[in-house]
């Protein structure tokens, strides 16, 4: 059965102590089943060339500072698959490595979406040697993945300014609910090119992506979408101003 293609908003590394965004992983989670495989492009691994973890037992990677005891505390003890991790690098030509596991922008999320951590993970990184157009390019190539039973995931954000963040909460900006509805409406009518040339998308799309480490694991996402693909949003709010949960799911779930 093929696999849907997933995009999930992570946020903040919080999420993954529960709360509104963690409960719509988990639905979708119940809806999706028990894939194959996952192979995630998270944000927060970039590479000077490509690579794709390789181990049984990838670690949990506690990428951040500054939060709770609880949050450093967790674990996420999915196991790894050398196997799919020989299969993207077929496709690929990504360097199999055990000198990373799973960050947060992967184990904060699939700790909801997959609690029992029974679903093999394998992260492939961001070679930052490539633009946006060679990641959509390269993206197209793992597209056998999901008639093998791989879901093909992506975790990031549309908008991902952290410099004009709210700790406090509020109203999105302006600017960022423009892009924020401009990528989804690319998605919509499959405008490919739109989202690779992301500058041109809406007024002020360099506020919403002012680097693009957290916008461009969408682009593998999109790059999935066949004949007859459905799309659909979860997860859509713009949290503290400038931060996009907005979740994308491509074919059935």
């Amino acid at each position: 059965m093929r696999q849907p293609a997933i995009f999930f908003g992570h946020g903040s590394p919080m999420n993954a102590l529960g709360g509104p965004h963690a409960d719509a992983w988990r639905a979708l989670g119940e809806a999706m089943g028990k894939p194959k495989g996952v192979l995630m492009i998270s944000a927060h691994w970039e590479t000077a060339g490509l690579a794709v973890t390789a181990q049984q037992k990838p670690e949990t990677i506690h990428d951040f500072g500054g939060f709770p005891d609880e949050l450093h505390a967790m674990r996420y003890p999915a196991p790894g698959s050398p196997d799919l991790a020989a299969r993207v690098s077929d496709l690929t030509g990504a360097t199999p490595t055990t000198q990373w596991g799973l960050d947060h922008g992967t184990w904060s999320v699939l700790a909801h979406v997959w609690p029992e951590a029974d679903v093999p993970v394998v992260q492939l990184s961001l070679d930052r040697r490539l633009d946006a157009r060679g990641h959509f390019d390269l993206a197209r190539r793992l597209r056998p993945l999901q008639d093998e039973g791989v879901v093909i995931a992506g975790s990031g954000d549309f908008v991902h300014n952290l410099r004009t963040w709210k700790r406090a909460g509020g109203e999105a900006y302006d600017w960022a609910s423009r892009f924020n509805e401009a990528v989804k409406a690319a998605l919509v009518r499959g405008d490919d090119e739109a989202l690779i040339d992301w500058v041109g998308l809406a007024e002020d799309a360099q506020l919403s992506v002012p680097t693009d480490e957290h916008y461009l694991p969408l682009l593998y996402v999109a790059a999935q979408r066949g004949p007859g693909d459905d799309v659909g949003f979860f997860n859509d709010v713009i949290e503290g101003g400038s931060i996009s949960m907005t979740g994308v799911r491509i074919g059935q779930a």
